[in-house]
């Protein structure tokens, strides 16, 4: 029976973490619950700040919402604290000696494989990685994908796959007034690529993009959209009896607009649309990606399938977007097929009974799915699941903050806190008015970031 101050945990600070430490605060009124929130890195929002396109800029204001709980120091940051990682940090049975309950919101971030041959080749990456990438993560910053060829395909009919094929089309000089580092945008100012296209296996009339996504890639000022369709936009254009989605139809309005186009001068780069299309294997020179073959589809009852017809495209880089899994949490309970921790409304479950005092959210709780705001109503969920649990869950062994401390630093961690993070937050800010036109310039490198945080 819980007799101390109920003290809470979430693992992660990306919105699905922070939704949830938001919702617990709300209750603390009542419960008197203390949150800790905590990120193997410096810098707080996950996947708004390593996730989202640097030049979404307004996606990303989302972070005003997220830092509420911080500002007045209701809710306390732990960044630089890696738990439960088999290369070091702080154990997860260590960390639940100092908390009743732990909120894991650690996400999904494996990219899925393809499955066909050439897929180790130099040059086959996920757009995990590529997003990570330009987006300064720093476990990514030797990631840069060759750049060197004109011809890179995207095999994916999701934002993710709009996102990456919209940053490649775009010039250095454009993504300069994003908060992009300045190792990426070197690489973008050297890149070669002039044609990127885009694989998707339906036609048009399923796509999955919003029509925001959708159309600012026929906005680029530098880049043409072509669209390759075997004319099913043509004429009355396809059926879309059946289809009473708003989106769907706005979608189609655009693809219609953009195979009509009579492009004449052309722009010097090109974004490529290509419809009932799916990669079956990528070619390779001396073990670095030379080609993909694809294959035409036809869909027959709702069903997607090959028609043997190939062709190939000339592309010295291949990128997967067509989703993400979950790495295992050491000690809970993971489910491969699904790449998610077995759960009930957020309750961990193993065997069929509750793993007391653990929970989850976010995509390792439903799968990598939705959008950012999905995250509220699903954290929501759990938290409303811990509260009920709370009043029978055991007190933990060492709840004091100083107790939490020793523990860091007795397995080698070194935390940084909310005020730290504000450093590195003001030096990415000054580092932006010195590239000019730019709110901030991410500082990608751990050390950097830390001596950032710490004033160095």
């Amino acid at each position: 029976m819980t007799s101390a101050q109920p003290r809470v945990a979430v693992i992660g600070a990306g919105p699905s973490g922070l939704y949830a430490a938001a919702a617990l605060l709300a209750s603390a009124a009542d419960t008197g619950v203390s949150v800790d929130v905590i990120d193997r890195l410096p810098a707080p929002y996950g996947l708004v700040r390593y996730g989202v396109a640097p030049d979404h800029v307004k996606m990303k204001s989302v972070i005003r919402v997220l830092q509420k709980p911080f500002d007045p120091a209701e809710v306390h940051f732990l960044g630089n604290v890696p738990v439960g990682r088999e290369d070091g940090g702080l154990p997860l049975d260590v960390l639940r000696e100092h908390y009743h309950a732990v909120v894991h919101a650690t996400g999904s971030s494996v990219d899925r494989a393809l499955g066909v041959p050439g897929e180790d080749l130099v040059g086959s990456v996920g757009s995990g990685q590529v997003v990570s990438w330009y987006s300064g993560h720093p476990d990514h910053l030797g990631s840069a994908p060759p750049l060197d060829h004109p011809g890179v395909a995207v095999v994916g009919a999701g934002n993710v796959a709009l996102d990456v094929a919209r940053v490649l089309a775009k010039t250095a000089d454009e993504m300069a007034a994003t908060d992009i580092p300045d190792n990426v945008l070197a690489v973008l100012r050297g890149s070669a690529v002039r044609d990127v296209h885009i694989l998707i296996r339906r036609g048009p009339q399923h796509v999955k993009f919003t029509p925001a996504e959708l159309r600012q890639i026929g906005d680029l000022a530098h880049a043409d959209v072509i669209v390759h369709d075997d004319d099913l936009l043509a004429g009355e254009g396809p059926d879309r009896s059946g289809i009473d989605d708003r989106r769907q139809h706005q979608n189609l309005d655009m693809l219609t607009a953009w195979a009509a186009a009579d492009i004449e001068e052309g722009r010097p780069r090109r974004i490529h649309l290509r419809f009932l299309r799916s990669p079956v294997r990528i070619l390779g020179t001396d073990g670095r990606v030379s080609g993909l073959v694809i294959e035409r589809n036809e869909v027959v009852d709702g069903r997607v399938r090959g028609t043997g017809e190939e062709e190939t495209l000339d592309v010295g880089l291949v990128v997967r977007a067509i989703g993400y899994s979950a790495e295992p949490i050491p000690g809970l309970p993971f489910d491969e097929a699904s790449g998610t921790v077995p759960n009930e409304g957020g309750r961990v479950m193993r065997d069929g009974e509750p793993v007391v005092g653990s929970y989850v959210t976010g995509w390792i709780k439903r799968g990598p799915s939705g959008v950012i705001g999905t995250n509220k109503g699903d954290a929501i969920e759990t938290v409303e699941k811990l509260l009920e649990d709370l009043p029978n869950l055991p007190d933990p062994k060492a709840p004091g903050r100083e107790d939490l401390l020793a523990s860091l630093a007795a397995h080698g961690v070194e935390p940084v806190d909310w005020t730290d993070w504000l450093r590195l937050d003001a030096e990415e800010v000054r580092l932006g008015g010195v590239r000019g036109g730019a709110d901030r310039v991410k500082v990608a490198e751990l050390a950097a970031m830390l001596a950032a945080c710490r004033g160095a």
